[in-house]
């Protein structure tokens, strides 16, 4: 990989922020995008712009082709059986609440959920909405100190009530890698099946659903170098044809009366109202752009910006990093002494470093841990050793003044 050729693919990289040159290290809350994927956003706009899936002209008819085209690489990318198995939604946060309101709805009184205790939010209050709907429990898998989970304890929180498993590929906070194919065969020998929040993973490893043979995965463009506002669900065509429509309106219905209406075939039961159908077109670019990368050579790629990076920062004295389990992607979330994190974060975008303070949507963890929050640098392949040098040095020049 041409590390300077592809980083001016990315013209934001270009950007000064308080008089330094941009070190952008925020990537998973949201990694910037192509210039390919801006153009054919700004191409969708200027030549394609129309409804999709029910238009007889010409515009609406390219724009249709867009959207599939884009469905037909979704589900080569993360290798699902059918185009029906992919749904588009606005991100992975919806995903999981669709899976979690439709599925939800054979849930009752008694019945548990599986998720861990390393969860983002948007993996826990979909499903504590639903509890107090359904009277359902939360069963959480605690985290060891490195951030690994404790696979024993998962186990054992499998009983005659457990109903569904919802855990994350990997951690926003620690980086953490979870051993998900391990987990779905544990939950798929009780019958239970799995819901993986794909959101930190996706853009950094090959994702193969049928080979983990997850019931259910989601994903967000945004995280991946395409446009925010635009995600994808996977599920498996036996469950999704089980449960009931998430939303009701247009392009999700088959006929219509005022006593009852049929429903549209997979994928569309799922995706009612108009789609971001520019938003879809743009991850459709997205993913090209990543297979002309290769995710395995991002994947090599990021794994040896961390570890450079986590050598460097180990030698700060007073440095605490959390999450160091032996598989883990390019995320580093650390503390230096009694430094507030969110001072941290503050002095080093004076710097032009820009990273993420606070609790990442991950309070519970937080807690487990015993702070408030933490400064996370997450890498992306196109961030360099001179990168993580400067952001070093940074750290450390940040850490002197307190």
């Amino acid at each position: 990989m041409n590390i300077e050729e592809i980083r001016k693919d990315f013209p934001i990289l270009e950007r000064d922020i308080n008089g330094k040159p941009l070190v952008y290290l925020d990537n998973a809350a949201t990694a910037q995008a192509p210039q390919c994927v801006l153009d054919t956003i700004n191409d969708m706009y200027l030549k394609h712009r129309a409804n999709v899936h029910r238009g007889v002209h010409t515009l609406s008819q390219e724009a249709t082709d867009r959207v599939e085209a884009t469905r037909e690489k979704v589900r080569a990318f993360i290798n699902a059986s059918s185009i029906q198995e992919v749904i588009f939604t606005r991100g992975t946060t919806e995903g999981i609440n669709l899976v979690a309101s439709s599925f939800g709805e054979r849930l009752y009184n008694g019945d548990e959920i599986i998720v861990t205790a390393m969860e983002h939010h948007s993996n826990i209050v979909p499903w504590q909405l639903l509890g107090q709907r359904k009277r359902i429990r939360l069963r959480v898998v605690p985290v060891n100190d490195d951030g690994s989970l404790n696979l024993e304890a998962y186990e054992d929180l499998f009983s005659d009530n457990t109903r569904f498993v919802s855990i994350a590929h990997m951690s926003n906070v620690l980086g953490t890698i979870n051993p998900v194919k391990q987990m779905i065969e544990i939950a798929h020998r009780h019958d239970v099946p799995v819901l993986i929040d794909g959101a930190q993973a996706a853009p950094h490893m090959a994702i193969d659903v049928q080979d983990l043979d997850c019931d259910f995965y989601a994903l967000s463009s945004h995280k991946m170098y395409g446009p925010t506002g635009v995600g994808v669900l996977y599920g498996k065509q036996r469950w999704l044809e089980s449960m009931p429509p998430y939303q009701g309106g247009g392009e999700m219905i088959s006929t219509v009366s005022f006593e009852h209406t049929n429903f549209a075939d997979l994928p569309f039961k799922f995706e009612a109202g108009t789609p971001d159908y520019v938003g879809i077109a743009a991850l459709g670019t997205a993913i090209d752009y990543i297979n002309s990368l290769g995710i395995d050579n991002i994947a090599a790629r990021e794994q040896e910006l961390l570890q450079y990076a986590t050598d460097q920062l180990q030698a700060i004295d007073g440095m605490h990093i959390y999450g160091t389990a032996p598989h883990k992607g390019a995320v580093i979330s650390f503390l230096v002494n009694d430094i507030n994190g969110y001072d941290m974060g503050l002095l080093l975008d004076k710097l032009g470093f820009a990273v993420r303070t606070g609790h990442h949507c991950a309070q519970p963890l937080m807690a487990r841990y015993g702070v408030t929050g933490m400064v996370r640098a997450s890498l992306s392949f196109y961030n360099t050793r001179d990168e993580i040098t400067r952001f070093v040095e940074a750290v450390k020049r940040v850490s002197s003044m307190f």
